[in-house]
This record gives C-alpha cells, sequence and structure tokens, in this order.
C-alpha cells in the first residue's frame, strides 16, 4: 500500500510487507521505474510490480541478513539489467556496485541521490541510505526500539544511533520491520512519564487497527518517543537503575543495559 502520495512530483513510497513483520519499501514514478529496498523476499516485489505495472530498476541493500537479500537472485531473473547496490560483505552475493560510507548513490530514473552512511552495530557491515526526505535504515533504528546486536559492539550501535539522530527531523524513517507496538510496549516501562510517546503508542494502535504501517515515521518523532535515543535522559536512567540496581556510569553503560534490557523484556 502507499504510505506516502506524490508531493510535487515526488515518488510515491510503497510499504510490500513480506514474511510476518518485514516491509519491502518501494519509491515509483509515474513513469513507473522503481527502487526497491531489502528485498528478503522476491515474490512480493513481484506481485506488486505486475499488479502496479512498476519496473524494477535498481536494489539498495542494508545488510546481509537472508530477510533482506533472499529475493535478489530471483529478481535478477526477472529483471537481468537490476542494478544491485549493497555493503562489502562477502556474505552478499550478486551486487553490482559496492558502497561505502559517504558515497553517493545516483538512482536514474527516479532522479534522486542517496548518501551512504555507514551504522554498525546489528551487523559489522551495515549501511543506511539517507535521501530528502527518506532514511532507509534497515535494522539498525526501529521506531521505539533499536536492532539486536548480532555482531557489533553497544559503543558502535550507540555511535550509529548517534549519527542517524543528527540527522534532520523531517527525515522519514523507513526501518524494514513492524515491531513499533512491540516496542512501545518495552518504551513505555522505562519512560512512562514521556506524553509523546504516549502519543504515538495511541496513534500506532489506530493505525494498526486498520492494518496500515506505523510507518514511515519522522525522526523528530522517534527523538522525543524512542528510550534507545533518549538514554541519557533522568527519567529513562532512573528506570535503568530501578530495573539493574545501580545508576548506569555513563550514557554507553546506560544504552548497554537498556539493550539488555529489551532483549530479556516479554511485555
Amino acid at each position: 500500500m502507499p504510505v506516502t502520495g506524490p508531493l510535487a512530483a515526488m515518488p510515491t513510497l510503497y510499504a510490500i510487507p513480506a514474511f510476518t513483520d518485514n516491509y519491502i519499501w518501494t519509491l515509483t514514478d509515474d513513469q513507473s521505474s522503481a527502487l526497491v529496498v531489502d528485498p528478503g523476499d522476491a515474490e512480493p516485489v513481484i506481485a506488486a510490480a505486475e499488479t502496479h505495472g512498476w519496473r524494477p530498476t535498481t536494489v539498495l541493500v542494508t545488510h546481509h541478513h537472508p530477510d533482506h537479500v533472499g529475493g535478489l537472485p530471483e529478481l535478477r531473473r526477472r529483471w537481468p539489467s537490476l542494478r544491485i547496490i549493497g555493503p562489502e560483505d562477502p556474505r552478499i552475493t550478486g551486487l553490482d556496485e559496492v558502497v561505502n560510507d559517504g558515497d553517493q548513490v545516483r538512482v536514474e530514473g527516479l532522479d534522486l541521490t542517496f548518501r551512504v552512511m555507514a551504522v554498525p552495530g546489528h551487523t559489522l557491515s551495515h549501511i543506511a541510505y539517507v535521501g530528502d526526505p527518506w532514511l532507509f535504515c534497515g535494522d539498525t533504528l526501529f521506531s521505539l526500539g533499536c536492532g539486536r546486536l548480532f555482531e557489533g559492539t553497544p559503543a558502535q550501535m550507540l555511535d550509529s544511533l548517534d549519527r542517524v539522530a543528527a540527522l534532520p527531523g523531517e527525515q522519514l524513517v523507513c526501518c524494514t520491520h513492524e515491531y513499533t507496538a512491540a516496542n512501545g510496549r518495552f518504551a513505555i516501562n522505562v519512560d512512562p512519564g514521556n506524553p509523546a510517546l504516549v502519543q504515538r503508542i495511541a496513534d500506532v494502535a489506530a493505525c494498526r487497527a486498520k492494518n496500515q504501517p506505523s510507518l514511515p515515521v519522522t525522526l523528530a518523532s522517534e527523538r522525543a518517543c524512542n528510550p534507545f535515543l533518549r538514554c541519557d535522559q533522568p527519567s529513562v536512567q532512573r528506570s535503568i537503575a530501578a530495573a539493574t540496581g545501580s545508576m548506569p556510569a555513563d550514557r554507553l553503560d546506560s544504552f548497554a543495559r537498556l539493550r539488555r534490557m529489551k532483549d530479556a523484556f516479554r511485555g
């Protein structure tokens, strides 16, 4: 379904559902050119392309996990001229272009340019693509949460989140999982007095009741609501201390404890 409509000839953003809770983000224009992000499954992309008359021309990959790259071979078979772009990682096969931090990606046909940002933490080679106004951040920043640390360290993830949080507040966070409601249940436990968070949780419940995506969301909203972007706030630190038995030593300690608390949370 489209989640943002055309604004002054801007491409339209679609969230294609995949698996249980993935979104395969797609940008299209009135000429039917399409940019596809993290296609873990080819079939929903092919079905959407057939329904809407899209012609995928470019794929952006954020990291190597199967639910983000599993559809690449089939999409290549379907559209042999597809341009596939991703991070330098031997676990990702079939890339036409490898990009690194600071590189620019020009998407011909859609007249778009994205800046590549290295965001290690969830995986070591994870990257994000920063456009105007879209931020395709994979599994680094989720709405009201952040990715698990499968390969990176807390310091790496905190630095990555800081880099993302420093982007303009109007940036639209296009993460790749519909985790917002579940993340909200944890977030309200550690930041219960946050009115912006209370409102965001209510808004998400209303969206999901209509089977609508809770995404994209502005970065400004995340800065106001997401406890992982607020781990230095006294209210969050008091909750961390109550759960772990002592006040965090510093901001990194606060983030690391918060991530462990989320890993163990069963709310």
